[in-house]
């Protein structure tokens, strides 16, 4: 079949399906093992509990379910230490977040101080950490990708 072209779509960090944020299993993969590149951290200098994050959300606090209607909170994952769950397991992110990580090789992560990519924000450039957010920290609400 001459002139038949196959297009095939590849998935960037800024536009895929918003409910792997809650539900693929890459969230709560350790960091370094997980196909999601941006790590969000409850504690600075990326300790605590973390929660991967691979695309683009609005709202910390209403993370798209594929529930019309129905909102629900991006939580750091329960990581279970030797005696206990790590600090800041099971809890959301909104407002709760410490430091971050950016391991895309390619797009800035930024996260914002205020839902719907507003307000003060701190970015990093591909593979660049921040230690301790310097203007989220502890008051953060939406994270996005760019160029």
């Amino acid at each position: 079949m001459a002139g038949l072209a196959t297009a095939v779509l590849i998935a960037t960090p800024a536009a895929a399906d918003d409910t792997d944020n809650l539900y693929s299993p890459q969230a709560c993969k350790n960091p370094s093992s997980s196909t999601f590149k941006f790590h969000i951290y409850y504690n600075s200098g990326q300790n605590g509990a973390y929660r991967n994050i691979g695309y683009s959300i609005y709202d910390f606090n209403d993370a798209p379910d594929g529930v019309v209607g129905a909102q629900t909170p991006l939580t750091f994952c329960v990581i279970n230490g030797a005696s206990a769950p790590w600090p800041g397991s099971g809890l959301k992110i909104k407002n709760n977040a410490a430091s971050g990580e950016n391991e895309h090789y390619k797009y800035k992560a930024r996260v914002y101080f205020n839902s719907g990519y507003k307000g003060a924000q701190d970015v990093m450039a591909p593979y660049q950490h921040i230690d301790r957010f310097r203007n989220v920290y502890n008051n953060n609400a939406s994270f996005n990708w760019t160029s």
